[in-house]
């Protein structure tokens, strides 16, 4: 059994395949975590609180923490009563465990409150959920100000660093590491949403590499507003506390209602960053991605965007669909502009309904031209926004978020339609449902462009409207879910502003991930690594653009870059030579033949781009092995030979490069490795298209 209680000691012990997590009820009644780590052998040699050091003047090491003057750790419950009471005080009462899961009862007495701690445990990838559950069983009405959904803790060292991911509009995904000193840091969002600030998930490793060292590491499985606090004092262990953020937050329960905190997942690994990070590439595959399509291959995709902006039409998009035919596109695209009175920004978000100028015969003809060339069909939405100049903001003005006698303030000409409203909701679901009922369409691409202003919900009184956080992005939910369901054949991207919406709980609903608008290959490679570091490469759409124009980056480069995630398109194709149709058509081509191995094979980072002026990315997929390496003028390199080393091989297995013939024991790869040769001009110091150098070798394991 991965859950053990020892009676005699009041202690629970949490097993995975590698790692415990351990808490004991102490003399006092409290919870105590004993021990969070690597798996031992014997039940003894898991702590218990037989020796626990309780210090005179704060709690610590709460298994629940809740608000008190006592209680040091940051709170994961904080509620009000209707008496003005503001502490929690919550016995354990009993508790429940099948087979991979352990339910915890507690029970404020006094005032009829029971909480339920929900413990999942994941154990061939090392990792736990965990989620509350707070039932008002009283006659009386309670204000839940906090509802986190958990705190772990772990060794208290001098070398302890924080690793996160951080960043901002087309420089998402951006990896950042800091030593771990007193006092608290926080990581959040207020925005509504994930945010491209800063994303819900942490790692602190104690000078751990790829390969070797302990790693700690913790994801909020929320797209709305999210907090991780990491505390740290002396003599006490290190406290990471996860969960909604608790800023603005209210949720009123009237008697016999509950309400349940999104779930966290956390979890260890004592082989570097590579074990945490396959561990969360599998965990996202196997436990929350929709499961008929997240072990499906992802297709070559174009996007019409940057061909033709607003000025989408029948003719130019059946022309750039004979071309993407050509070099082999799957999934062609069409994007913002195709509704309404949509021939800019300004106007038209909110109008679902085809432009008749631009598709007089409504998307029929163009959907059959690209289902007649052997290719499935896309389109952009972005339901979740309106413009005031459009006809459903004139007819519905009160649906967007907003205050009275206060602004509503534009972004990108556009408001907030307020999903917490039960009727923008079927709304939203309805002109949905009524788009791919009528259109055999096959993909859709859901916009998200702007974040919270003015957070208020007029409809409500008080406090109740501060839950417009919590009901907006639990709608946006259940809005998804229901198309999935009616749709079942409609694969649906994620996309807000690039990847300003992503963590686990969006991908629970979604398919993929648009991860950046920017499209440089060289900005790329930092985006990509970041992003590949907690979530797996199958959903991370890379498209090729002349974003920066034709001549910056060679074409073949930009190719080899969108590769190492599932291939997209998004050039203006029409602009496009002979030559670079073939160079396209060929990168194309080969991506088929690896895609396979790249979006669902192990991943391991060679060598960070981060650290150095080369990035090198390792995917491997049973027998089969594709090495991506991308050579950067960050200085002179004219002479350097990188030796590339693979991971995970077998020793004395042979290898054979399909590129050269050339064959290899497994040992000689992982120890003196691939070399690789720079081959740049002298005037490698000047960045421009020349001096940037990809390569992309496939490996197979021979059979004896």
């Amino acid at each position: 059994m991965p859950i053990k209680f020892i009676k005699n000691r009041n202690l629970w012990i949490l097993e995975t395949d590698n790692m415990a997590y351990c808490f004991a009820k102490n003399n006092d009644g409290h919870l105590k975590n004993t021990y969070f780590g690597a798996k031992l052998i014997f039940e003894n040699d898991y702590p218990g609180t037989e020796n626990y050091i309780e210090r005179d003047y704060w709690l610590w090491d709460e298994e629940i923490s809740v608000r008190g003057e006592a209680n040091f750790v940051e709170h994961n419950l904080k509620i009000s009563f209707e008496d003005g009471t503001r502490d929690l005080v919550l016995s354990y009462i009993k508790h429940k465990i099948t087979e991979n899961k352990l339910f915890l009862i507690l029970k404020d007495h006094f005032y009829d409150l029971e909480v339920i701690v929900t413990y999942k445990i994941i154990e061939e990838y090392d990792l736990i959920e965990r989620k509350h559950t707070i039932i008002n069983n009283s006659t009386k009405t309670v204000k839940i100000e906090d509802a986190k959904s958990g705190t772990i803790y772990i060794p208290n060292k001098d070398n302890a660093k924080l690793n996160y991911l951080t960043g901002m509009w087309i420089h998402e995904f951006q990896k950042r590491k800091e030593l771990i000193n007193e006092g608290r840091k926080v990581l959040e969002s207020r925005l509504g949403k994930t945010s491209s600030f800063l994303n819900p998930f942490f790692a602190v490793d104690y000078n751990a590499s790829q390969t070797a060292g302990e790693v700690y590491f913790g994801l909020i499985k929320w797209s709305g507003n999210w907090k991780v606090e990491i505390q740290k004092q002396l003599y006490e262990r290190i406290a990471i506390s996860m969960g909604i953020n608790d800023w603005d937050f209210n949720m009123i329960l009237n008697p016999k209602e509950s309400f349940e905190t999104p779930e966290i997942v956390f979890g260890f690994s004592d082989h570097g960053f590579d074990k945490m990070t396959n561990n969360l590439h599998k965990y996202a595959r196997n436990y929350v991605l929709p499961t008929k399509k997240s072990r499906t291959v992802k297709k070559v995709l174009y996007n019409s965007w940057e061909a033709t902006l607003f000025d989408v039409n029948e003719k130019n998009q059946k022309e750039l669909a004979n071309i993407a035919a050509e070099i082999g596109v799957e999934l062609f695209v069409i994007d913002d502009g195709w509704f309404g009175e949509r021939n800019s920004d300004k106007r038209g978000l909110g109008d679902w309904f085809v432009n008749k100028n631009k598709f007089p015969n409504g998307l029929k003809p163009l959907i059959d031209h690209v289902n007649n060339l052997g290719m499935d069909f896309g389109i952009w939405v972005e339901p979740e926004m309106v413009n005031p100049n459009s006809k459903l903001y004139s007819e519905h003005p009160n649906w967007v978020i907003n205050f009275p006698n206060r602004p509503r303030t534009e972004k990108r000409n556009q408001l907030m339609l307020n999903l917490a409203n039960k009727a923008v909701k079927e709304y939203i679901i309805d002109f949905m449902d009524d788009l791919l009922n009528n259109n055999n369409i096959k993909y859709v691409k859901w916009d998200m462009n702007r974040y919270v202003f003015e957070s208020g919900w007029p409809e409500k009184n008080g406090d109740k409207q501060k839950e417009i956080w919590y009901y907006y992005t639990k709608n946006f939910y259940e809005i998804i879910n229901y198309l999935r369901n009616k749709h079942e054949n409609v694969i649906f991207e994620n996309c807000s502003s690039g990847g300003g919406r992503v963590d686990l709980g969006i991908m629970k609903y979604f398919d993929e991930i648009w991860t950046s608008d920017n499209t440089s290959p060289y900005d790329r490679q930092f985006i990509q690594e970041g992003f590949a570091m907690v979530y797996p490469v199958s959903t991370m759409r890379s498209w090729v653009t002349d974003w920066e124009g034709k001549n910056t980056y060679p074409l073949d480069f930009r190719f080899k870059v969108a590769m190492s995630g599932t291939l997209g398109i998004g050039a203006n194709l029409m602009e496009y030579n002979k030559e670079e149709l073939k160079v396209s058509k060929n990168n194309v081509e080969f991506y088929k033949k690896i895609r396979e191995t790249v979006q669902f094979g192990d991943y391991y980072l060679l060598n960070s781009v981060y650290e150095n002026n080369y990035q090198a990315i390792q995917y491997t997929k049973n027998k089969n092995i594709v090495v991506f390496i991308y050579i950067n003028p960050k200085a002179l390199n004219n002479f350097k030979t990188y030796h590339i080393k693979l991971r995970d091989l077998e020793d004395t297995a042979k290898y054979t490069i399909n590129e050269t013939g050339e064959v290899y024991s497994g040992k000689a790869l992982m120890r003196s490795g691939l070399n690789i040769y720079s081959e740049i001009k002298i005037d490698a110091a000047i960045r421009k298209k020349d001096i940037f150098k990809a390569e992309i070798i496939t490996i197979r394991k021979d059979e004896f």
